[in-house]
């Protein structure tokens, strides 16, 4: 049997997560894989801003693409980087436990979000990041900033920034923990939808070959990020709209926050609610009764100033 071919980006992240899957097939299944790095348009195009490229799935079209043409037999992916919308005839797994969903501030002089200098320019290629970060402080500069963790962490040692705010999930997979200053509560920054889950994507037509990875399958990650995705969805939202959420199961409970901001974080909803931590449909239910406190509360006012509109296609 020729060993699997794991479809990944090049990053030095994506390579984690896709020796991972690896390493987890070779011990729990005695399944040989090889890693086949796929360059897509978010790393041909790192330099520009994310709305300049044009491509739904900057991060996963080309690596879906390697699944059709029989170039991989698997993908990986990190959940925040899924759309709402992928490749009708792919099918994705979210698999291992989910890391930390949290973001975490790395500053040049260790300090935490709060005692940051007056003014301080911090990195950031999310909207999402940037409106809760002027939300909680008005007078930070936030600076437009792509690349990988590596980068990013270079450019606040050089003192380019003062500071930039990462997935502390990333982070940690890469052995920079020791970097971060502070992990921001929910209460300050939502994460992103999917943050700290992994999904590993395959070709419809040959599920049969990859029921091995219902084994991997994690029912709380599955859960908790179906009910974030449903609300993104219902809200039409993607990485260029500033939208957080975080689902989690308590005890027997599936808990789900989230909220919508205006870019300049001036405005803002949130939502919140529980339901009986059951089946993913239930996890659905729990994302679109979320969604709909959101646009009761005013989101679609919001969506409109960001040029998103919330009407079903």
């Amino acid at each position: 049997m020729k060993p699997l071919r794991i479809g990944t980006r090049g990053s030095a992240l994506a390579l984690w997560q896709a020796n991972h899957l690896r390493d987890a097939l070779a011990k729990s299944f005695q399944i040989e894989s090889e890693i086949v790095i796929v360059k897509t348009s978010g790393d041909k195009f790192a330099a520009a801003q994310v709305d300049q490229i044009g491509v739904r799935g900057i991060f996963t079209k080309e690596l879906e693409d390697a699944l059709i043409e029989d170039r991989a037999d698997l993908a990986v992916h990190s959940m925040k980087d899924v759309p709402t919308e992928f490749s009708d005839v792919c099918r994705i797994a979210i698999v291992f436990p989910r890391e930390d969903p949290r973001d975490a501030l790395v500053s040049h002089g260790g300090e935490s979000l709060s005692k940051l200098p007056q003014g301080t320019r911090i990195g950031t290629s999310s909207l999402r990041r940037a409106a809760q970060l002027r939300q909680f402080r008005t007078d930070f500069e936030i600076v437009e900033m792509r690349g990988n963790v590596d980068t990013r962490l270079r450019k606040v040692e050089n003192g380019e920034c003062g500071a930039v705010v990462l997935a502390k999930a990333g982070l940690d997979r890469l052995n920079a923990t020791s970097r971060i200053a502070e992990i921001l509560l929910p209460e300050i920054m939502l994460p992103a939808v999917g943050q700290g889950a992994l999904g590993v994507e395959f070709f419809e037509p040959r599920q049969d070959e990859f029921s091995f990875l219902d084994k991997l399958v994690d029912k709380n990650a599955m859960r908790a990020v179906t009910a974030e995705r449903t609300v993104l969805a219902e809200l039409q939202g993607g990485c260029r709209l500033p939208l957080g959420a975080w689902g989690r199961c308590e005890g027997a409970d599936l808990v789900l926050d989230a909220c919508v901001l205006s870019a300049d974080g001036t405005e803002s909803v949130r939502g919140h609610a529980a339901a009986a931590s059951g089946s993913v449909t239930e996890a659905v239910a729990l994302g679109k009764k979320v969604a709909k406190q959101l646009l009761d509360a005013g989101a679609e006012r919001i969506l409109k100033l960001a040029g998103r509109s919330v009407g079903k296609s």
